[in-house]
């Protein structure tokens, strides 16, 4: 009991958003309870000036009103503020302290007033305490411990004393208080209840708009963010460039857009498994994010693709440079556990203004300069230009030109001869693209090929040249064999080898006769697949060829995942065979490599007779160039054919 009491009259510290609305009710009551203050005191002090000495109607009213108005003074000086908790509760107990005090100094006053005076001025004196009290215990009604302290100090001796008094009017009159004072304490209580009610209800709905308002960000964050990496995903990085780029074409600033491809990622996922390959994504955006000093935006736009914006000098310069700086830092080592994984990153980076002015424009023209960073650069930085505008418009035009063709009739094939320098004779023939177009004529087959690749059509291409291939090996003897290219696209297409390989079932040519060559660079975009759908042909008999080997990134680390039976030495390695020791060193590593594994290595881009000369004592047999003959029409290889099967006349042969 007496701890529930002590409850009661005591301010509730512990409840922080009570006493903050405490402080701020009260604080809109405190001129409306000094004025009643000394309203009252002063009615009181001219009803009694002439019958009490001065010191109860002069000196100590003056004592009042003067610590009233040092209150009204602070109240306006601190109506604003703002207070912490700890400020608050204080001032609500130096106000629990001060009401306390008031409260006894104006009851004792007043009652010392009743002995002085006629029953009217007693009557003023019994009218004063409770007219005053009441309405000073309702403007403090916001503070119970006050309101309740108050109650005790004045309306209780005023009770005692006026009830004890003999007279029957204020015997009356103090019952009839004591009775108001009842009534007037349960509205107290209830009012209290409901105003601590109501702040509780508050704090809840402001929990809940705050539990509300984290739900909204977190949404906000998952739908803005990579959750691997957090950096800023697709949808932010969009938004935040299209608001760049509004504000670089307001304020005249450069500004360019950057896309990096990881190269070798696919391979370190299989290799360690996933969780190396997202620590080493995390990794990957904490290297790029070490460069936003550098006005540097990064983002993860999904898998393996991160994007950059590029605030500052839009210089095609300093782009590159800093390109090829970022491209470094991520081929640096990444070490995880005691385990090393090392990939790197293609960028292509276009500029605002030079490559275009919107969003959709800096994409497409970045990826251009992605797509030919990863063919011909692969791990450094490509900044896109007017030249290759020029050949983007170019692509175009024979995008169109090839979607209109009609394959069977534009397309044709020119075969190219490999020969056992032994010999001299004929052991294959590579099937080689070729493309009269009607209206553009005869289109290279390096820039028809790219074209058919980015229109998504090169699948068709193939299918349409392997058929002609085909044809054209069923016309040889049954030892020379065919030879056909697979592209980029068609070796990680499972659509592509699919239709191959029922074109080469319905064809009635031995599948053992066939080779289909490959590339480094193809193979390695996405090694899992590609290895999958060469394992695929070679179940079929056919023989597995890997071109331009040395030119890529991972030979070694990779050729012997591969049910490879032909290597070729790209013509790079045999320019110079017949002067470079260096040359000769490695096309001798990669004949012997050859043998060790059982493939047939064939050296490419013949075309002198000393280079012949310096290829037979490497060790090499299997040679294909301009020395023995350039590419041919089919009815010529079957009229030479008709003639010998040895490469050994004069007019074909070809010494430049």
């Amino acid at each position: 009991m007496f701890s529930r009491a002590k409850a009661v009259l005591t301010i509730e510290s512990g409840n922080p958003e009570l006493v903050q609305a405490q402080l701020a009710a009260f604080t809109k009551q405190v001129p409306l309870l000094y004025f009643m203050l000394v309203t009252n005191t002063v009615a009181l002090t001219v009803t009694h000036f002439q019958a009490a000495p001065a010191l109860l109607t002069l000196y100590i009213p003056s004592m009042l009103y003067a610590v009233s108005v040092f209150r009204l003074v602070h109240w306006w000086f601190s109506r604003n503020r703002t207070y912490t908790h700890e400020e608050a509760t204080g001032r609500l107990r130096s106000t629990y302290r001060l009401t306390a005090l008031l409260g006894a100094g104006f009851c004792a006053w007043s009652l010392s007033l009743f002995s002085y005076g006629d029953a009217y001025q007693q009557s003023h004196v019994a009218f004063y305490i409770a007219n005053t009290v009441i309405g000073c215990i309702f403007c403090l009604m916001h503070l119970r411990a006050a309101a309740l302290a108050l109650t005790a100090i004045v309306l209780g001796p005023f009770t005692i004393f006026f009830g004890t008094s003999g007279n029957p009017v204020f015997t009356a009159l103090a019952l009839n208080v004591a009775l108001v004072t009842v009534a007037m304490v349960f509205i107290l209580l209830t009012y209290y209840r409901d105003f601590g009610a109501l702040i509780q209800s508050q704090k809840d709905l402001t929990e809940r708009q705050a539990e509300t308002q984290r739900l909204s960000d977190e949404n906000h964050r998952l739908a803005n963010l990579d959750s691997l990496t957090n950096l800023p995903n697709r949808r932010q990085f969009r938004a935040e460039l299209e608001k760049r780029i509004t504000e670089a074409e307001k304020n005249g600033a450069g500004l360019a857009l950057g896309l990096i491809d990881l190269d070798g990622f696919k391979p370190v996922n299989d290799a360690f498994g996933h969780g190396i390959g997202d620590k080493l994504l995390i990794e990957v955006g904490e290297r790029l994010s070490g460069f936003s000093g550098e006005g540097v935006f990064p983002a993860r736009l999904g898998g393996d693709e991160f994007g950059i914006v590029f605030e500052g000098s839009p210089c095609p310069d300093r782009l590159h440079g800093l390109g090829e700086e970022i491209c470094a830092a991520l081929q640096e080592p990444y070490v995880f556990n005691g385990q090393t994984a090392r990939v790197s990153g293609s960028l292509g980076i276009s500029i605002l203004g030079d490559a275009g002015t919107t969003a959709d424009r800096l994409f497409d023209r970045a990826d251009f300069a992605l797509y030919l960073a990863k063919q011909n650069f692969r791990g450094t930085a490509v900044v896109f230009s007017a030249e290759h505008e020029a050949e983007i418009n170019e692509q175009g035009r024979i995008q169109q030109a090839l979607r209109a063709a009609d394959f069977e009739n534009e397309m044709y094939l020119v075969f190219q001869p490999m020969v056992d320098a032994d010999t001299n004779g004929i052991s294959a023939y590579e099937a080689l693209a070729r493309w009269e177009s009607p209206t553009l004529g005869l289109v290279p087959p390096a820039v028809f090929i790219r074209a058919a690749e980015r229109a998504g059509i090169i699948g068709r291409l193939t299918e349409t040249l392997m058929r002609k291939a085909l044809v054209a090996a069923k016309s040889w003897p049954d030892h020379i064999r065919l030879s056909v290219n697979l592209s980029t696209r068609d070796v990680v297409s499972n659509k592509t080898v699919d239709a191959l390989l029922d074109i080469i079932a319905e064809s009635g040519v031995d599948p053992a006769r066939l080779d289909i060559e490959v590339t480094e660079t193809a193979v390695m975009r996405n090694f899992a697949l590609a290895a999958e759908n060469i394992r695929r042909l070679a179940e079929r008999g056919i023989g597995i060829a890997l071109d331009d080997f040395g030119t890529g990134h991972s030979s070694l680390s990779y050729v012997h995942k591969l049910p490879l039976t032909k290597i070729k030495i790209d013509r790079g390695f045999i320019v110079d065979i017949a002067t470079n020791e260096l040359s000769r060193s490695i096309v001798k590593t990669i004949v012997d490599l050859s043998r060790n594994i059982g493939c047939v290595c064939v050296v490419e881009g013949m075309e002198t007779h000393e280079q012949m000369v310096a290829l037979r004592a490497l060790g090499c047999r299997m040679m294909q160039g301009y020395y023995f003959a350039r590419p041919q029409r089919l009815e010529d290889t079957l009229a030479y054919r008709a003639v010998s099967d040895t490469i050994v006349n004069a007019p074909i042969r070809k010494t430049g």
